[in-house]
């Protein structure tokens, strides 16, 4: 099923016809990055015009699988979980499945829409990939082809609570920045998130996007907190399975995937502390840090906190959704 959707185009030679970004509202993020306001959310110009170019384009697939998340919540552990659960297999003459996740990072097994696959030109013909088809987005839901939409195909959402996500994108940004400029400072990052000015921002109207469709649509959309998920891996990675209709046969099999994609794991692997981000130019270790619940506390300031607490409050009323800030 192919998505049809009439978008203005980003860049014209037509000199008569004005470029999309240069009608749209612009905020600068991290100093140096241009982010244009669209249907509501902030993007960078080259995922803006991936997002137009994948809406337009893009033809589904029945059993095709989209994992969905807002920035820096916990996408790269979904991503080497969700592989490990699709490419699981029965062991072969006593041996072992090879592992994957030892020769690539988790991104290369799971690309992400707007960043990997439509910001080429042309985009990749898809149609010949094996199904079924696994994919990674930031995209808020409003900005998904409508043929994603309607049809058989699943959505998996991970959110995380807002406190720790804004200093994980503060760590993960400042790698982009030389020793001389030194770190950002956060201040000024957590105001630009507390205002919704961020990568794909803002970070509560994307959750509540997904979060009010799966309600709607459970059997669609399963959505996962990452808390929940370092609470109680066991439990949340059969739900994970099953959702994705590769249930678990037994214990052992959930406890190895668990194991496999630990972020510990992950972390030391040599592709991922050696490696560089093909696409983004951006280390591979730079998408490991703790992974733990409650870092914000090293970071925010009391005041920081509280205000944040005050505007979750406001956004999250009458949404039944909550977030855990501490460790477990």
């Amino acid at each position: 099923m192919q998505c049809i959707t009439n978008l203005p185009a980003l860049n014209s030679s037509d000199s008569t016809t004005v470029p999309l970004q240069d009608l749209l509202p612009k905020e600068t993020f991290f100093e140096c990055l241009d982010l244009y306001q669209w249907e509501g959310f902030w993007y960078r110009p080259k995922h803006l015009e991936a997002a137009k170019t994948f809406r337009s384009q893009f033809e589904a697939k029945n059993d095709d699988i989209f994992l969905a998340s807002a920035m820096k919540t916990g996408s790269t552990w979904l991503k080497a979980l969700c592989f490990s659960i699709m490419q699981r297999q029965c062991k072969v003459d006593g041996k072992e499945d090879e592992d994957l996740l030892t020769k690539n990072h988790p991104a290369h097994y799971v690309k992400t829409l707007e960043v990997q696959l439509y910001t080429a030109n042309p985009p990749p013909d898809l149609s010949g990939m094996h199904s079924p088809r696994l994919f990674h987005t930031h995209l808020p839901y409003k900005a998904m082809p409508e043929c994603i939409k309607y049809p058989e195909c699943k959505i998996v959402y991970i959110a995380r609570n807002p406190k720790d996500t804004i200093v994980s994108m503060w760590h993960f940004m400042n790698t982009l920045r030389t020793p001389e400029q030194g770190p950002y400072p956060l201040e000024d990052a957590f105001e630009s998130f507390v205002n919704g000015v961020c990568h794909f921002g803002p970070f509560f109207d994307h959750v509540l996007e997904y979060w009010n469709q799966s309600l709607k649509m459970p059997e669609k959309i399963l959505f996962l907190k990452y808390e929940d998920m370092k609470k109680d891996p066991k439990k949340q990675v059969m739900r994970l399975a099953s959702f994705l209709r590769k249930p678990f046969d037994n214990e052992k099999e959930v406890e190895e995937v668990i194991q496999r994609c630990s972020l510990e794991r992950l972390k030391n692997l040599e592709v991922n502390k050696n490696g560089i981000d093909p696409w983004v130019g951006m280390p591979n270790s730079s998408f490991f840090r703790t992974g733990i619940i409650g870092g914000w506390k090293d970071f925010l300031t009391t005041e920081m906190s509280e205000r944040l607490d005050q505007i979750a409050l406001s956004k999250l009323e009458g949404s039944s959704l909550s977030f855990e800030y501490d460790a477990i």
